[in-house]
């Protein structure tokens, strides 16, 4: 296998010139199609919002179909053939870029342009090009709007795009080739870790309810004001415009919100989420643990235990169970003090407690921690495969055409 290292100095000399995309193939901005167009079956159709959600870097199968009748007013999109998002609320959303790789030909819709290439670029190519830091300088010179940005296909095909060898295309297409093949190594590797990340994360949801899931008469049970000190009257919220920056996190109902100067509390702390749609969508942990200087505004209740073991048996067991029925309001969910303190606890003994913190600490630490871990391995993954592609395109001597 040839290392991205050896091929970057074997493309030293490479006769390299850059090349607008308007050039290397056709862009068909794509029309129509709306998510409740879609069938339960008919003919293969890509929605812009799906490439930044639901796919990869290439597919062969469509998540979604259309009527054949819809299909017809649609723009096509054929084997080997890229579709470019144009518009998201988040710029690094726009740009996208998905490779269709079926055999029946597909559709797509509005906010997406369809790029057809060429014979002298190959289309997986393009696609891990529109990755690049290169790239990203290019589209956010021309992304247009503040709440939703575009990037139309006008502004599309004025990006240049670096192609080796450019008067032997039997020899460019070989080194696109073996570009592109590295990288799917590095997209593979990383594909390989976010799925045990998804099997470990099972396995620790699975043990986290074995584990604490205990029955009326197997235990004592207690309320959880009568576990943890609640401090909610020393939290003070500041409004952001008169936020003094600093190091110390302020925290809100789901988490850091920003940084202040000063600090209200100095030590090991459990806060749960007090409003919010958090608390019914449970997106993001309800409970989490502290520690050190900080902040806490009114949206998150602040509790104190006596040890760790305490504290964490506490965390694990509220993000394990339904806590709908201590939950007022719809439009605006709360979980207010009255109704915390009132939650009934399992509570075990000390060794019992000691012995599930311990399991679910080793679980979060391999499924959740950014400092260990698969999500530290998937991070430094991430870094290198960045690191690689960017060097990869980027070409000596680059003759670049004027956007």
């Amino acid at each position: 296998m040839t290392s991205p290292g050896t091929l970057k100095r074997a493309l030293h000399d490479a006769n390299a010139i850059w090349r607008p995309i308007g050039e290397l193939g056709d862009l068909v901005r794509g029309n129509g199609l709306q998510k409740k167009d879609f069938v339960d079956e008919g003919v293969p159709a890509i929605h812009y919002g799906q490439i930044y959600t639901y796919y990869g870097l290439s597919t062969e199968e469509t998540k979604s179909f259309v009527s054949p009748e819809l299909a017809k007013t649609l723009k096509k999109v054929n084997k080997g053939d890229v579709i470019i998002t144009n518009t998201s609320e988040n710029i690094e959303d726009v740009g996208k870029a998905l490779v269709y790789l079926g055999n029946e030909q597909a559709v797509t819709g509005g906010h997406a342009t369809v790029f057809k290439p060429f014979k002298n670029v190959m289309g997986k190519y393009l696609a891990y090009y529109t990755q690049t830091t290169a790239f990203s300088e290019y589209k956010r010179k021309f992304a247009k709007g503040a709440k939703v940005i575009d990037v139309s296909a006008t502004d599309l095909a004025k990006i240049p795009v670096p192609i080796p060898f450019p008067d032997n295309l039997e020899r460019s297409l070989a080194i696109q080739a073996e570009i592109v093949r590295i990288l799917d190594i590095f997209s593979a590797l990383k594909a390989e870790l976010k799925a045990e990340l998804k099997a470990r994360r099972r396995q620790y949801t699975y043990y986290r309810h074995k584990l604490l899931t205990l029955e009326n008469g197997q235990v004592e049970w207690k309320a959880l004001g009568a576990l943890a000190k609640n401090l909610d009257s020393r939290r003070r919220p500041i409004a952001s415009g008169v936020r003094v920056k600093g190091n110390v996190p302020y925290y809100g109902a789901s988490g850091v919100v920003d940084y202040v100067e000063d600090h209200i509390f100095d030590g090991d702390y459990l806060l749960v989420s007090e409003d919010g749609a958090n608390l019914l969508t449970r997106n993001t942990p309800i409970a989490f643990s502290i520690n050190g200087k900080s902040w806490v505004n009114n949206h998150a209740h602040v509790l104190s235990f006596e040890t760790y073991v305490e504290r964490k048996y506490v965390e694990y067991y509220l993000n394990n169970i339904d806590l709908s029925p201590y939950i007022s309001g719809a439009a605006q969910p709360k979980l207010n003090k009255n109704n915390l303190e009132n939650i009934m606890i399992p509570n075990p003994t000390y060794e019992r407690k000691r012995y599930v913190v311990d399991v679910l600490d080793k679980f979060h630490a391999l499924t959740d921690s950014i400092s260990e871990g698969l999500p530290r391995e998937i991070e430094l993954r991430q870094k290198q495969y960045a690191h690689y592609r960017d060097l990869l395109f980027r070409f000596p001597r680059l003759e670049e055409v004027a956007a």
